[in-house]
């Protein structure tokens, strides 16, 4: 494979983790009870998919593997907030599946052009200004902003083309995609001159016009990691068409009819979607053909299996223009190109319970409670979603943080604070 091409890789992302929130006091001269005036943290950065069209490939993936957003900044006094951790944003080619890296499941599929959010970055933390209530007039105490989201993803290409050239090597797809389309494919004499996949746009007529995409040569065992083939066979899954080139000549004493059947089978072995995608199959080198028997019994084996046939001479520009207008026509019957629905489901955060709280009483009642595993469960819990809420709470109850308290001699109505949450106990 080419070194230029890369379609998959593996990085890790992580969002930036929210400011601290500060404890500060108004001073000013002739007033005497100036009052909290700690400002909130910053909110992390968050990591941020975007397409871009004019990226082909995943290689500037293949020498950066790490991907960090910046943190937000820590709160000021005279209620100054932090300065917001600025996004980052990875860009990646339209078509690229993004994927779990523990489970491969999809968690999305960027074929739109709508930018999605990977990581969400950190809360930022409360400063002192904001806790203070007409009972709780002199609060000294803040809250750490919490982590930003992390995760380890594939990144895995799919091409986004309408019609897949399939077929041996040295076949002729080349040479087909650069006469129908301005692609400009290296071509020549020899196996695996295509060692990367190349797309062309065919222009049909007024208004219709499909893309095309030249796959590398499939060989037998192909679908097991023999060849190329294994490595480009995805860029497959989303064609809506292949056109099977069949090299009908015979100058490399090859059999026509036994090269398709081979394909059909590395294609079925490697997902049965693909054995029952729509097929043209094209004959082609028919102007140097040397044993016409070859083309008929290519054309009764295949149309006894259902597919058209079309004479072709690649090379030669013979027959091409009614290949294209029979792949139009049969185009205009298709469903779109397939979107891949997202399967993943985000996990609770495993807990260490191990890891103690710290939990103190203010001199004004509030119990403020914090320690690193909070932190961590708090960035993953929505708490304005009920569900979210009642896991918040049983995660709560089941890690002991409740009986704790209660044994610290913790009252109903008392108010306990968690970072950017506050509630009344009530046993």
């Amino acid at each position: 494979m080419a070194s230029s091409f890369i379609d998959k890789a593996r990085i890790t992302v992580r969002a930036g983790n929210g400011g601290n929130g500060v404890v500060s006091f108004h001073r000013e001269k002739y007033v005497a009870a100036g009052g909290p005036d700690g400002g909130d943290g910053g909110k992390g950065g968050s990591v941020i998919l975007q397409v871009d069209d004019n990226l082909s490939t995943l290689l500037d993936f293949r020498y950066k593997r790490k991907y960090s957003a910046p943190n937000g900044m820590d709160g000021q006094g005279a209620r100054k907030s932090g300065k917001d951790g600025a996004d980052l944003i990875i860009k990646v080619p339209r078509g690229t599946l993004v994927r779990d890296a523990e489970t491969g499941e999809i968690i999305k599929d960027m074929s739109d052009g709508e930018a999605y959010i990977l990581c969400k970055g950190g809360r930022g933390g409360w400063g002192n200004s904001h806790f203070a209530t007409p009972t709780r007039q002199i609060p000294r105490f803040s809250k750490g902003g919490t982590p930003g989201q992390s995760h380890d993803i594939l990144l895995e290409l799919k091409l986004l083309a309408d019609v897949g050239l399939v077929g041996f090597p040295n076949v002729g797809k080349s040479t087909l995609l650069s006469v129908v389309s301005r692609a400009q494919p290296k071509i020549a004499n020899y196996h695996f001159t295509t060692l990367s996949p190349n797309l062309g746009v065919v222009y049909v007529g007024e208004g219709r016009s499909f893309v095309l995409a030249d796959i590398p040569g499939i060989i037998e065992g192909a679908s097991e990691g023999a060849g190329l083939g294994h490595d480009f066979l995805r860029h497959i899954d989303r064609c809506r068409l292949l056109i099977h080139v069949v090299d009908v000549s015979g100058s490399e004493g090859r059999d026509p009819v036994e090269d398709f059947d081979a394909i059909n089978a590395e294609l079925a072995q490697y997902s049965a979607d693909l054995e029952k995608r729509p097929q043209i199959v094209a004959a082609n080198k028919i102007d140097v053909m040397e044993d016409p028997e070859n083309l008929e019994r290519l054309r009764k084996h295949v149309e006894k299996l259902g597919y058209p046939l079309f004479e072709i001479s690649a090379a030669a520009h013979q027959g091409v223009d009614g290949l294209m207008n029979k792949v139009s026509e049969q185009l205009s019957t298709l469903p779109p190109i397939v979107v891949y629905e997202p399967e993943y489901v985000p996990r609770p955060p495993v807990i260490d319970y191990s890891q103690p709280l710290d939990i103190q009483r203010t001199d004004d009642g509030v119990w403020v409670v914090d320690g690193p595993w909070l932190q961590r469960l708090m960035s993953n819990v929505n708490l304005n979603d009920y569900e979210s809420r009642m896991y918040f709470d049983r995660t709560l109850r089941d890690s002991g943080l409740y009986q704790r308290l209660e044994e610290m001699g913790i009252q109903d109505g008392d108010t306990v604070s968690l970072y950017d949450y506050e509630f009344e106990y009530q046993r």
